[in-house]
């Protein structure tokens, strides 16, 4: 149930971002297809709006809907405005389970961050946490969704806290899931490398990309299907096999621009309302969210039993519980 909007973001790099708002020729279900990307020359999967007869061939012979023409500002609906940022090595369609019952009388916008999903993969292009916070700015002023609620997971969530601390004229609330303020260090830096070179690359098929990143990666604690699908949904068919859509040297360079310092400093010039968000088995510890609320002159608290990391993908009814009630109050006029 996603329309295509296209942003130019910072430096010019083309953006794609996804209108999840229910509108006329839509259906009230998110699909994933997978389109010709123009920048890869495989198949990404993009969020997908289902409109009658609206098929294409598939690169494997099968037919999957065709993405529909993008939306001018003009035709964009109206409402609150929501702008979705996923994490790094995600894309906007992994907010397609938890989306739903975010929609009723908002606006909710997801944005494939540059080097990730359908947007722009430059290869000397700039990864660091000023263009992505630059972008985030471009796709609220060009879409007309300021001030906008941000909705960020991990470094997306980084992103949104960075753009409320910058902008807050464009801003109206904020949404942090499972990000970390405290600086993470050179030997997580390294610890990503070796990880990187370990992946078995190119793959097979999809079953082995979801058994490897499901149950075979040795950072996998215990088989967890939700992660094998997560990144199943952010690979591209080569002629020799299954690849990330992303350059994994990209993502450690969008990562080695924020993992050496803390970020406490930023989240304390965030003046509007914010709710902090953690699974329980997630990678921000609730000792130091609590101290995010804390430092937040406006900080809420909330946690998902049984979730990890991948919290908004994972659970996406418990992570809509945890945050509607939040989105609510601070979008009803």
């Amino acid at each position: 149930m996603a329309r295509r909007l296209d942003v130019t973001g910072a430096d010019g790099v083309r953006l794609a971002a996804w209108d999840f708002t229910p509108g006329p020729g839509t259906t009230t279900t998110a699909r994933i297809a997978r389109q010709q990307s123009r920048d890869t020359g495989g198949q990404v999967p993009v969020p997908q709006t289902m409109a009658p007869q609206a098929t294409a061939p598939h690169a494997a012979g099968h037919t999957a809907p065709q993405a529909t023409p993008p939306r001018t500002i003009a035709q964009a609906a109206t409402g609150p405005g929501v702008l979705l940022l996923h994490g790094l090595m995600g894309h906007a369609a992994h907010w397609a389970p938890a989306v739903r019952r975010l929609t009723a009388g908002h606006r909710v916008v997801a944005l494939d961050q540059r080097g990730h999903g359908a947007s722009e993969k430059p290869a000397t292009g700039s990864f660091t946490r000023e263009a992505y916070v630059a972008d985030a700015a471009a796709a609220v002023e060009q879409l007309g969704l300021g001030p906008v609620t941000l909705v960020g997971h991990s470094m997306g969530a980084l992103t949104a806290w960075q753009l409320a601390a910058e902008r807050p004229d464009l801003v109206r609330a904020l949404v942090i899931c499972d990000m970390r303020a405290s600086a993470l260090g050179a030997a997580s830096q390294r610890a990503w490398q070796d990880w990187f070179r370990s992946w078995p690359a190119p793959f097979p098929s999809l079953d082995a990309v979801r058994r490897w990143f499901g149950e075979e990666d040795a950072w996998v604690e215990r088989p967890n299907p939700a992660r094998g699908a997560f990144f199943a949904e952010v690979m591209t068919e080569h002629h020799d096999g299954w690849r990330p859509v992303f350059d994994p040297w990209q993502m450690l360079t969008s990562r080695a621009t924020w993992v050496h310092d803390a970020h406490w400093e930023s989240l304390a010039q965030v003046r509007c309302p914010t709710l902090v968000v953690r699974g329980l088995d997630g990678e921000l510890g609730r000792a130091e969210a609590q101290e995010m609320v804390r430092v937040l002159p406006h900080g809420a608290y909330a946690e998902i039993p049984d979730a990890g990391h991948l919290l908004h993908y994972e659970h996406p009814e418990a992570w809509a519980e945890a945050v509607e009630p939040f989105l609510n109050g601070v979008l009803t006029p």
